[in-house]
Parts: structure tokens; C-alpha cells; sequence
């Protein structure tokens, strides 16, 4: 039964679900309440004031918005609706009083602070302040705390909101934050000094109004207006979270996130927010030829024919597609390739993902599925290192009681969960049934890369399958590589997986392909934006644009197609990746049908019409695979090191920092220590 109830906001009537706040019936008529500690993602606090409301009939005093249920007003003498008033005197007078109040000690920082010209304490100052103040005392002062490499402190700054407090100890599930002592000693503070041990610290730079917890990296290099900003999806899980991107120049300043309630919500990784400084350091900006065992520069036009002669002479050229490559440049690289008689193959970590079979490696489930589970089972994997942003969907989950199962690993989840075993047997014990009453409700399965990359990962994915079969579940492929889905869409696979595609391979054409190592013998054109382990080994380098600097599609790991845009141009002569490809097969005498992107985006989606359907999750037709024979092996997880899985991060100075830091943490401390 819905429990909707009539209210008169400002003399406009609206109706509204009884268990709402005033705050959020305010939103829904249109009208701004001011806030400062109230965030819609996070608990309750009612400490900031900043959102008082004058309620008629009520108590002769204005009322926080944030905290009082519609539920909880009285109506008129004659059963009229409640009414609530925004911008009467009385409510002006109190917005003036609190906002005096938290300017008492705040410093005159704005000169000088990041958040300048984007900070919510300047912007409700002007709207709802007073333009002088009576107190002439001295501003209080507190010691700034050190939170590590990624979260710079000004604690002076800090109006006792809580936002960062609840944020770490409610999504990222860490507990280092909190506040400590009244009134004027309140201070919020990390217990015994602790930096934060958190994949999704950076959030709380974002949460902040003012400029008390600000980016360590970004701090003083730009201001807001002075920056482009571009809303584009990210690459460096397979997630697709929306972000956006703000660029000074050519040059990538910050990474931001962007609200989309089905995918990320409004958070990111660190990896995701940080790692543009690997973007700028060492890029492949030229083309390069392998001459007498070294790599010397060259001009396109040679690099291409060097290439282009390699394959017309092949009598069994492979294209291996890398994680970071859009949708475009797969399909490209595919009708390339296979123009010329050869094969492309997409799962460079060897995992058994079946082919044309969607519900086989994409799944039947959404990510904002996961809100409503009553039980999620992870199969080989950790999803707190391989999509940090969905695992604090899945403590979401937990904290409103959802039951949570694991078989593989035993990692820190930052929630509790029951560890059902680690290795083969534990699967099979799980499908036989034994461990079921620990999973009764409706439940979600989550399969991890880890579980479906050794020999026997198609006995994997079928158990898996299985057993989300016989409880009705919802099924998830959690990848690891943003390119995969789009990938497989398209169809660029070999039968027989990816040692079918090598063997006798003599030319290979890396599109983007650094986790995989090539043998000698086969002839390699590398093309990609970094000089990581693929440009090592390669005999031509094709500069490639990287994912902020092109136009691209890229399917994320729910099958949901997501539109990449261009922030910033490619450096040097580097060319964007589908049309380095195009070019390539003039070269050839084969020539590919497209000379625009549009004109390449319209053949992907006659061959793949799904393709089209931009921010809609598909839904697949559930096809359960034949069960195979299972080893007896533990499972591993697709991801050991979170800050340094591509070759973007790798390329990061600041990832670099933080994968040792985090190194330096998990090690076991001798005595002496």
C-alpha cells in the first residue's frame, strides 16, 4: 500500500511518499534548499542547520528539512495539507544566523584554495549569507592530517559536516575517520593518524563544500573556468563508470564523476581519478621501425607500407585486441584481418568466454540489480580490487541484509560474507546444493576473469551457470578489461581461444595487447598509446590515441553501450585508432568501406544492431552451456596489483607510489618492526 501524502511547499501542492524528508519533498516541487552535511547517497546527520524550514502550525521555531519525515507533519485545522515554507523571514533569519556562525573561524582562503569557484560555502554565502560579521575574535586553528598521497588536508577549513566521516565508514567500509571532542574542539580526525586504506578515498574530495579535503595532485595547477570539460566513460575497469574529464590545454588536468544512478552512482576508483598523470608520460607520439634489432623513428607513410608488406606476406596473420580498445577499432582490426585470411582473437588472458553466446559472457543481470538482491555469490573473484565502485554497491547490499557468499579467495571485502572454500570442489559442493542454506533468498551470481582463465574455465562457466539456474538466479560476468564486451560483440574471437590464434601465427598486428607475452619468430605491429611491454617487442610502432583523446564506443561488463568522447588530441603524430586501421588497408589494396567514424559506426551497427542502443542495458537470452569436467586447482583472481593493470597506469608516477605503498602495507612485519 503506497503511503503518499498531500503537502503544500511554498503554496505549490505536490504529493509524495510519506517516508520522505522535506528536503527531498522540496526537490520534487522544483525548490532549492540550501545543505551542507544532507547527502542523498549517505545517512542522516542533521548537524549543518543550513536546511532549515519553517513549518506553519508547527513549533515557533524553523525545523531541519533533512531529518523530518512528510509523515511526521500535521495537517490543517480542517484535515488541509501540511505547509511548509521556504523563504519566509523566519526561515531567512536562521539561514543568515547559521551561515554567520560557520563563517566565524572559517579562514579568508579563497585566494588561495582549489576550491575556489566551485565550492559550495562560497556559493550559499552569496545566495543566503549576510555581508558583514560581528565577531572580531580570533579564528580558531587546527593541525592539518595527513590521509596519504591522494587527499590533501586544510582542517582550518573544515565546518564540521561529517560528509567524509560517513562516506569511508558507510561505502568504502573503512573506519579511519571520525570526529572528536565539542563544540569548538570538534575536529573531525583519523584515528592514531592513519592514512586511508581505500580504493575509493578520492570520493571524499567531491563530498567536501569546502575546501578542507582537496586533491593532493591537482592542488594548484588550474582553477575551474579555466578548464574544458569533456563527459566521457572511463577504461580503467570494466565497469564503465561516467565521468568527466577536464582538460587545460592538451593537457588532462583531473578526472571527475559523473551521476548515473545504473552504473557508478555519482563515485569513481582512485585508479579512475588519478591515473591521468600516466597519460602524459611515456606516450608514443611517432611511428617506429625495428632496424638491425633496434627501433629507430620513421615516417608514417613508411611505417605503414613496413606493415602492410609484413601481412601481405603472411600466410597466417592474428589480430590480438587489447583492454583498452573502443568497440571501433576491434571491428576495424577484425575486418582487416580477416580480409587478409587470418584471425582476431579478444581474450588475451586466455579466458573462456563463449562465443555469440551473450548470457555465456555478459550475463542476465544489471548492476543495479545488485541493490535489490537478497543473496550475492562471487565466484573467483575480488571485486574490491577489479570494480571498486561495484563493490561498494554490493556493501550497499550487505548493509541492508543481503546475505553474502564467496567461493575463491579470501580477501578483505570491507563486508562480511561466508567463505564457502577457495578451490574447484567448493563450486561443486555449491551446485550440489550443500551450501545452499546459506544463500536462501534470491539470489545474484557474480563470476570473476580469475575463475575462467585456466584449463578448465569452461567447466567453470558452466557450474557457474548451472547453479544460477537451478536458484533462479541472475547471472554477472565481472570483467576485467573495458574493451572485452564490445569485443566479443562483434565477434572477434578465434575457435579455440587464444592458443588456437597463436599457434603459427607468423605476423601479429597488438592492437593495444600489453598483458600478453609474444614468442620469437612471429613478426609484430604494435599499435597503442604507451611504450609498455607491446611496443618492447614490436617490429613496427603505430601510435595510437588513448581513451580520452578519440571518440569511442565501449560495452561495459553488464552489456550496456556507453559513448566515449575526445577531451584532448593524441600528442605528436599519433592518429586515432580506427583511423590508423583505415589507412592500413589502403596499403594493402583492400581497401575498408568507411572514411568517417559515422560511416564506420553505421557498418558496426548493421553487423551488430544491439550496438546502438547507447546507455540501455540488453537483454539476453539465457543459454546454459554443456558442464565440463572441473580440475581441482584454487581459484586466483584476475587482479593482484589494483594500481597498475594497463599500460596508462603503469605509466603513472602516482599509481607507481601507491602500488608500492600498498605493497609496503600488506607485507608481514618482522619483530624488530
Amino acid at each position: 500500500m503506497s503511503d503518499l501524502k498531500k503537502i503544500i511547499i511554498d503554496g505549490k501542492e505536490v504529493e509524495v511518499d510519506g517516508a520522505m524528508t522535506l528536503i527531498q519533498a522540496c526537490e520534487i516541487a522544483g525548490i532549492e534548499v540550501p545543505r551542507f552535511c544532507y547527502h542523498e547517497r549517505l545517512s542522516i546527520a542533521g548537524n549543518c542547520r543550513m536546511c532549515l524550514v519553517e513549518v506553519v502550525g508547527g513549533p515557533p521555531k524553523p525545523a531541519a528539512s533533512c531529518a523530518m519525515q512528510v509523515r511526521d507533519l500535521r495537517p490543517g485545522p480542517e484535515g488541509q495539507p501540511p505547509v511548509v515554507k521556504t523563504n519566509s523571514p523566519m526561515v531567512k533569519k536562521a539561514r543568515e544566523g547559521v551561515m554567520e556562525f560557520l563563517l566565524i573561524n572559517h579562514p579568508l582562503d579563497c585566494p588561495i584554495c582549489d576550491q575556489g569557484g566551485e565550492c559550495d560555502l562560497q556559493d550559499q554565502a552569496m545566495a543566503y549569507g549576510v555581508d558583514f560579521s560581528r565577531f572580531r575574535e580570533p579564528k580558531r586553528a587546527v593541525d592539518d592530517l595527513d590521509l596519504g598521497p591522494l587527499v590533501e588536508t586544510h582542517m582550518t577549513r573544515c565546518i564540521s559536516c561529517t560528509r567524509c566521516v560517513r562516506f569511508t565508514t558507510e561505502v568504502a567500509g573503512i573506519t579511519q575517520m571520525g570526529q572528536t571532542g565539542r563544540g569548538e574542539d570538534a575536529e573531525i580526525t583519523a584515528y592514531l593518524g592513519e592514512t586511508l586504506d581505500s580504493n575509493l578515498q578520492g570520493n571524499i574530495i567531491d563530498l567536501c563544500p569546502v575546501g578542507a579535503l582537496v586533491s593532493k595532485p591537482y592542488a594548484f595547477t588550474a582553477r575551474p573556468w579555466e578548464l574544458t570539460k569533456t563527459e566521457t566513460i572511463d577504461v580503467m575497469d570494466a565497469l564503465g563508470s561516467n565521468i568527466r574529464v577536464d582538460t587545460k590545454g592538451r593537457e588532462v588536468m583531473r578526472i571527475l564523476p559523473r551521476n548515473n544512478d545504473g552504473v557508478n552512482e555519482e563515485w569513481i576508483s582512485d585508479k579512475t581519478r588519478f591515473v591521468w598523470d600516466g597519460l602524459r608520460r611515456q606516450r608514443l607520439d611517432r611511428p617506429y621501425v625495428r632496424e638491425n634489432g633496434k627501433l629507430r623513428p620513421a615516417s608514417w607513410p613508411e611505417a605503414l607500407d613496413k606493415a602492410a608488406e609484413a601481412i601481405k606476406g603472411a600466410e597466417k596473420p592474428v589480430g590480438l585486441v587489447g583492454d583498452l580498445a573502443p568497440v571501433e577499432a576491434a571491428f576495424a582490426l577484425k575486418e582487416l584481418i580477416e580480409g587478409q585470411g587470418g584471425s582476431v582473437e579478444c581474450r588475451t588472458d586466455g579466458a573462456h568466454l563463449p562465443a555469440g553466446n551473450r548470457s555465456g559472457y555478459v550475463g542476465t543481470a544489471s548492476i543495479a540489480d545488485i541493490d535489490s538482491a537478497g543473496a550475492i555469490m562471487l565466484i573467483g573473484c575480488n571485486p574490491a580490487l577489479e570494480a571498486p565502485v561495484l563493490n561498494a554497491r554490493i556493501r550497499g547490499a550487505w548493509s541492508r541484509g543481503a546475505k553474502v557468499g564467496v567461493v575463491g579467495e579470501a580477501v578483505d571485502l570491507t563486508y562480511e560474507y561466508f567463505h564457502l572454500g577457495s578451490d574447484r570442489a567448493a563450486l561443486d559442493k555449491l551446485v550440489a546444493g550443500d551450501n545452499s542454506d546459506a544463500l536462501s533468498r534470491e539470489t545474484l551470481v557474480i563470476l570473476g576473469q580469475g575463475a575462467i582463465r585456466e584449463a578448465d574455465g569452461a567447466a567453470v562457466l558452466a557450474k557457474a551457470m548451472a547453479f544460477a539456474d537451478h536458484t533462479e538466479s541472475k547471472f554477472l560476468v565481472l570483467h576485467s578489461a573495458a574493451s572485452r564486451v564490445g569485443a566479443m560483440d562483434v565477434g572477434a574471437v578465434t575457435e579455440g581461444g587464444l592458443a588456437a590464434a597463436m599457434e603459427g601465427a607468423d605476423v601479429v598486428y597488438n592492437l593495444g595487447a600489453d598483458e600478453i607475452e609474444i614468442g620469437d619468430g612471429a613478426f609484430v605491429i604494435y599499435q597503442g598509446s604507451h611504450g609498455d611491454r607491446g611496443a618492447h617487442r614490436a617490429d613496427v610502432i603505430l601510435p595510437g590515441a588513448a581513451y580520452t583523446e578519440e571518440n569511442g564506443l565501449f560495452v561495459n561488463t553488464e552489456g550496456r553501450p556507453q559513448l566515449a568522447l575526445r577531451a584532448g588530441f593524441a600528442p605528436g603524430e599519433a592518429k586515432e585508432n580506427w583511423a590508423i586501421l583505415r589507412a592500413l588497408s589502403g596499403e594493402l589494396e583492400a581497401k575498408l568501406p568507411y572514411d568517417s567514424l559515422a560511416q564506420l559506426r553505421q557498418a558496426l551497427v548493421k553487423a551488430v544492431p544491439h550496438l546502438a542502443k547507447i546507455d540501455t542495458v540488453v537483454e539476453n537470452d539465457w543459454q546454459p552451456l554443456a558442464a565440463g569436467k572441473l580440475g581441482k586447482a584454487d581459484f586466483r583472481n584476475a587482479v593482484s596489483d589494483f594500481y597498475l593493470t594497463n599500460p596508462i597506469a603503469r605509466a603513472s608516477a602516482l599509481m607507481a607510489e601507491l602500488s608500492a605503498a600498498q605493497k609496503a602495507r600488506t607485507e608481514k612485519r618482522i619483530a624488530a618492526e
